[in-house]
């Protein structure tokens, strides 16, 4: 693990510091990184709120083919993403069946991201969902409390840590994301191309150091994020264990 990093970091700055910033503050570098944090956001916010959703329905209802919708709910594990791409691309592109054009659009990059991100959402709900004592919400009501209510004061409550965990991970994932929206971004600087896009194209204009850098900063990126998780994920459950 630490070898390649070792190795890229030094390849970050072969140019020194001066090369390094120069690299990472490009416009074009800093317009890929900025299109790349505002969809990552995005999609990371929406899939907290729909893969929530999902697994509140896998859990809590019983439908037919329900086997079928939880076994889906991992096909972008499974999926190579160029193939997610080129799926996405059929559907969404210039010969949509459907009549949507989203390629080479940041909705079509939202998309794509938000196929690939959403099982971690999914995934880090629905355990805790399952093991939920439903002794409170069944006493919330008898005393009269509405659904929403319920919800919002108890069931939330408690899956906010894997709810916030999820989209965490989503984010992180979807901030070095490249197969899925190689084909459907367009790749369009200051419009489409997102920050792993850039690293291939500085690469084959051979500046491999201004590739490494950025690549630096985009891994440093996804790090702060997985180091506060992990923080406030041990914070919260060192809570959990004074008050119990």
């Amino acid at each position: 693990m630490l070898l390649p990093l070792a190795a890229l970091t030094v390849r970050a700055f072969d140019q020194g510091l001066a090369g390094f910033w120069e690299a990472v503050t490009a416009p074009v570098a800093l317009a890929a990184m900025r299109n790349t944090l505002l969809v990552s956001v995005a999609v990371a916010l929406l899939n907290a709120v729909m893969g929530t959703l999902i697994a509140w329905v896998l859990v809590r209802d019983d439908f037919r083919g329900k086997a079928y919708v939880n076994a889906l709910i991992d096909l972008p594990f499974a999926l190579p993403t160029i193939v997610a791409s080129i799926v996405l691309l059929s559907l969404y592109g210039p010969n949509s069946p459907i009549g949507v054009h989203l390629n080479a659009t940041r909705w079509g990059l939202a998309v794509a991201l938000a196929f690939v991100t959403l099982p971690f959402v999914v995934r880090s709900v629905q355990p805790v969902l399952i093991e939920l004592d439903r002794d409170a919400e069944e006493a919330a009501a008898s005393l009269g409390a509405s659904n929403t209510t319920t919800f919002r004061l108890i069931v939330l409550p408690t899956l906010a840590p894997a709810i916030i965990s999820g989209a965490g991970l989503a984010f992180a994932r979807a901030v070095g994301e490249y197969g899925s929206v190689v084909l459907i971004g367009g790749n369009i600087p200051h419009q489409t191309q997102v920050v792993s896009q850039y690293i291939q194209q500085q690469i084959e204009v051979d500046r491999p150091a201004d590739a490494a850098a950025v690549s630096v900063a985009l891994l440093a990126i996804s790090f702060a994020t997985l180091f506060l998780l992990r923080l406030w994920a041990s914070r919260a459950q060192r809570r959990e264990e004074r008050s119990a």
